[in-house]
């Protein structure tokens, strides 16, 4: 299999640390190329995700990428955090344009993820590997696909290393979404990002606030198995690893998994993928 990597969020709890601690020893046995760890915008997890990151780092020996999001932070604050992942040793960055909160005001001081981009090539040079965001079904604050693409090629040109989908169910919408960015000159690798399903209703609303559609046959699927928990398990597991088979055999530079600090449903995935 090609090179897998795990994101993370940074747990608030005593009970989600605990959480995030059983599943990050779980996926670390995988060997990942690194795992990634959100970014809560506006200060809501500001001091967790160093925090988070250094844990992963020396509890786990993870080489731990920080999320940044222009939101909500101002030049000092985002040169500060930079300083203190490159002196944590990270070597890895995943530079993102972010959600405005309900009721914050102002975006703050970068207005696109390509500004931050520059911010960062600007004080660092290439001490850290620039990964971006990108949407195969199309940014939901798109004007349109084309424009999406645009932005997407000044994230690019600006500096981006490589770049982690938004998660889909159909690969087709993938493969030519990398097509048109390869007609465009991009050829940074576009690594698929994966959801593995543990709560199809939890999935629905997370499709719905991003864009992700959830192809209808899956849908009424689910529906189906009412109340059978093992059977919406397998049949999440044997869906989500189809797609990830697909991808791979199709190319795929690798897989990038939306742990959610789960570990069952993504090892489910993978089991069935079989050995690395």
């Amino acid at each position: 299999m090609s090179a897998i990597s795990f994101e993370f969020y940074p747990p608030k709890t005593d009970e989600q640390q605990a959480q995030l601690q059983r599943a990050a020893s779980r996926l670390a046995r995988l060997s990942p190329e690194y795992v990634s760890v959100t970014f809560g915008a506006g200060g809501s997890t500001l001091s967790y995700t160093p925090e988070t990151v250094a844990m992963l780092r020396k509890d786990h020996g993870l080489d731990a990428a920080p999320h940044l999001s222009c939101v909500g932070g101002t030049r000092a604050e985002l040169a500060g955090l930079l300083d203190v992942y490159r002196a944590h040793g990270c070597r890895r960055i995943v530079a993102l344009r972010g959600d405005l909160p309900s009721g914050m005001a102002s975006p703050g001081e970068f207005r696109y993820a390509s500004d931050l981009i520059e911010f960062i090539r600007a004080r660092h040079g290439d001490h850290f590997r620039i990964e971006v965001g990108c949407y195969p079904e199309v940014h939901p604050q798109a004007d349109d696909a084309f424009s999406d693409l645009a932005h997407f090629q000044r994230k690019v040109d600006a500096g981006a290393d490589a770049a982690i989908t938004q998660y889909f169910y159909n690969a087709d919408a993938y493969f030519r979404f990398v097509d048109d960015a390869r007609r465009l000159g991009i050829a940074i690798p576009i690594v698929p990002g994966i959801m593995p399903i543990s709560n199809f209703s939890q999935l629905r609303r997370f499709s719905e606030q991003c864009g992700a559609e959830i192809p209808r046959w899956m849908q009424r699927r689910f529906i189906a198995f009412g109340d059978d928990v093992a059977s919406i398990r397998d049949f999440a597991a044997d869906t989500v690893a189809v797609l990830c088979r697909r991808l791979l055999d199709a190319g795929a530079p690798g897989l990038h998994f939306y742990t959610l600090n789960l570990a069952k449903p993504t090892l489910a995935v993978l089991e069935r993928l079989g050995p690395r």
